[in-house]
């Protein structure tokens, strides 16, 4: 989950039907901004909450007494093991694995790792650049941010899902058949945000997190 695909070329109704497809899809991409900025001082590492302190494997992302903050508690009660730092730090790599794989086109391996409906959406939005003659050329520079925004549980199915906003950081030209770039510069950097709602069933024996949701 871009208008990486806007071009003024005489394929114009074309690009604008994949602008709107990929807006769908990913977030939004701007021009190159300084996202540096000083490190927040760590607080104390995961505590387990049993003893009566405060969890701050939960409050070190978001607040404890929140709902969000509620729902990842309930999430250890069913699974004792879950840490949210590892989710986060999972959730990073799953960021850029996916985003790279949607802009090489690789079809087979975002199938593993999203839930049919976003799949499908994905799918849809490749087959389309692909029908259009054009191809993406990509370099993943880094993540700038990671922020956990949301989470909900729902007790009675043990279905768990977790919304993370992610500021992300490539370079990337559109070439069309004739191998002409029609969009884009590959000495420029753009920063691109998504925020993703990842899922699955806590205490299962699947661990893996789905990719359920995606916007700007």
């Amino acid at each position: 989950m871009g208008s990486q695909l806007v071009q003024i070329i005489v394929l114009a109704g074309v690009a604008l039907f994949l602008v709107l497809r990929l807006r769908s899809v990913l977030g939004t991409r701007e021009g190159y901004e300084d996202t540096s900025a000083p490190a927040r001082p760590a607080k104390r590492k995961f505590e387990v909450i049993d003893g009566g302190g405060e969890d701050f494997d939960i409050s070190n992302y978001i607040d404890l007494n929140s709902e969000s903050g509620k729902a990842l508690t309930a999430m250890k009660r069913i699974e004792s093991g879950f840490s949210v730092e590892v989710f986060t730090g999972g959730a990073r790599q799953a960021y850029e694995m996916i985003l790279m794989a949607f802009e090489n086109g690789d079809l087979p391996f975002l199938e593993q790792y999203l839930a049919p409906d976003v799949y499908e959406s994905f799918s849809t939005a490749i087959t389309a650049r692909v029908d259009s003659g054009l191809t993406v050329d990509a370099n993943f520079i880094g993540v700038s941010s990671v922020k956990l925004t949301g989470a909900k549980f729902d007790e009675e199915n043990s279905e768990a899902e977790i919304t993370m906003k992610f500021t992300g950081e490539l370079t990337s030209v559109v070439r069309n058949a004739e191998g002409e770039v029609v969009e884009g510069d590959e000495k420029h950097i753009k920063k691109q945000s998504d925020t993703w709602t990842f899922a699955r069933l806590m205490g299962g024996d699947n661990p893996n997190w789905l990719l359920v949701g995606t916007g700007a």
